[in-house]
């Protein structure tokens, strides 16, 4: 969906119409103001009108859009509050930046009290329109908001018939547009004060009696305004909507003048990208984590080349020593006319104090500079810290970690330095049971004798993980063999119970 408009064939909308957000009622005035019908006013041109009422005010036959000295002479005992425009505004730029986060990336604010939701492709995601409407209706009611729903084929299908339809959730198929908008009345189609006071003069009350009607004598009487929304909610015309962007990724562009296709020229244009993107970054407060050059070729092909920080970072020289570890992999072809530098990970980069270091103490080195440069050369996978795992089964306790982690504590108990993927059986097993470590096997090919062991350390299986494990049991010994190698092996089984395995000898570490 392009930025700037929200229109395209086949989208599926959905208008979440909401009442204003009422005043919180749970202060010490609570008894009272429920027992008082409530209205919000809002001064319109020369009048005050009523924007929204409660339930009780519903129920006496105030309804939002009646003027405000109407309301007071139907209801005498009337609790009038002023409406906050701003704050209600406030809110549903809240509520649209939730959608866009977890609902659909294309949602935007409505009006002055609703959303319009594109989630012909998301909808899916929540079971359905139908299921998705409902748990959108109860988040709403979790937030204190009435709330109507319809879905349709057109924004201004979706807005008439949530505002005017009547029923809390209304799911239109495709193509039902026109005969579902019939017998709604005119101000459906969010048509101007004036269009619609011509309407009355002519008779026209319903969005039906449009239909017949042919387009230039129709657009006379009530304005090219009525005919294009009347195309709009029927989807014979497009109506284009700028969706919330949770995040503007910040980025550079260069338009050149000429063609390059040089390694020089490619590093001067990325010096130009940084200078003005790092400027950016720093107006907002944010570091580099990852970044994204794009390079468009004359030939209409495109190059990408991507470059990661191991931690946030605002240095220029650092950066352009990434990007020139990656130029060679740029194919200019026929040449480059235009080059794009975006920020697509970044993080809070505040001013870091400096230690005077004045008691002597050498200071430690910042090693992101060399984990970047070695990621660069090497790939990002080659990079790595061990860190423990909360699990008994050893080749479950050790897990990769980034390069600049600092992991949790290792076990206090002794474990090899190198511990192998996948066990590997052991043949020529002699052992003495149920205690005592092998006194020879082969391994590999290769015949070992122990003159040294130490051990079992028993190890059960993690029963919630599998039902296999429920009676698994492992006996770990420390081998040394007559030539000095090390091993860390285990024997399946407790020597007691065949449940717990059948005695046969794996290889799982070597010390050293």
């Amino acid at each position: 969906m392009p930025r700037g408009g929200g229109w395209r064939p086949g989208a599926r909308w959905a208008r979440a119409a909401s009442e204003a957000a009422a005043p919180d009622w749970r202060g010490a005035d609570a008894g009272a103001a429920r027992a008082r019908p409530m209205i919000l006013v809002a001064r319109t041109g020369q009048r005050d009108t009523v924007t929204a009422a409660c339930p009780a005010a519903l129920d006496l036959g105030i309804a939002p859009g009646m003027a405000a000295a109407h309301a007071r002479a139907l209801v005498a005992d009337l609790d009038v509050r002023d409406a906050n425009r701003d704050a209600d505004r406030a809110w549903l730029d809240r509520l649209a930046l939730h959608a866009a986060r977890h609902w659909t990336p294309s949602a935007a604010v409505a009006g002055e009290d609703g959303l319009w939701l594109d989630i012909g492709g998301t909808a899916h995601l929540f079971g359905g329109e139908a299921r998705f409407s409902a748990r959108l209706c109860r988040f709403l009611a979790r937030l204190g908001f009435t709330a109507r729903i319809a879905v349709a084929g057109t924004p201004g299908a979706a807005h008439a018939l949530a505002r005017f339809g009547g029923a809390p959730i209304r799911l239109l198929s495709a193509g039902e547009e026109a005969e579902a908008l019939a017998p709604l009345p005119l101000a459906a189609l969010r048509l101007a004060p004036g269009a619609l006071a011509a309407a009355r003069r002519f008779g026209l009350e319903r969005v039906g009696d449009l239909y017949p009607m042919p387009r230039g004598p129709l657009a006379r009487r009530l304005g090219r305004g009525a005919v294009e929304r009347l195309d709009q909610a029927r989807g014979f015309a497009p109506e284009p909507f700028a969706p919330v962007v949770p995040f503007e990724t910040p980025e550079a562009r260069r338009q050149l003048l000429e063609p390059i296709g040089t390694a020089e020229a490619i590093g001067a244009v990325i010096d130009d990208l940084l200078r003005d993107l790092l400027a950016e970054l720093e107006r907002q407060g944010l570091g580099l984590r990852l970044a994204l050059l794009r390079c468009a070729t004359l030939d209409r092909g495109e190059q990408r080349v991507t470059i990661g920080a191991a931690r946030a970072t605002r240095d220029a020289a650092h950066l352009r020593r990434l990007f020139g570890l990656r130029i060679d992999r740029i194919e200019p072809g026929l040449g480059i006319e235009a080059m794009m530098l975006a920020a697509l990970e970044v993080e809070p980069l505040a001013p870091a104090m400096i230690d005077a270091a004045l008691d002597g103490r050498a200071q430690g080195r910042d090693l992101a500079p060399l984990v970047d440069q070695l990621a660069g050369r090497a790939g990002e996978a080659a990079l790595f810290r061990l860190a423990s795992v909360e699990s008994d089964v050893p080749e479950r306790a050790v897990a990769r970690a980034a390069p600049l982690a600092s992991p949790p504590g290792w076990p206090a108990w002794p474990r090899p330095v190198r511990i192998l993927s996948r066990p590997e059986p052991l043949q020529g097993v002699m052992a003495l049971l149920p205690d005592h470590p092998p006194r020879r096997f082969a391994w590999r090919g290769r015949t070992y004798r122990i003159v040294a062991g130490d051990g079992p350390e028993r190890i059960h299986g993690e029963w919630w993980r599998r039902p296999r494990e429920m009676w698994a049991v492992r006996d770990y010994f420390r081998v040394e063999a007559d030539t000095g190698e090390r091993f860390w092996l285990f024997r399946r089984g407790d020597g007691l119970d065949e449940q717990s395995g059948d005695l046969s000898w794996f290889m799982h570490g070597v010390f050293g």
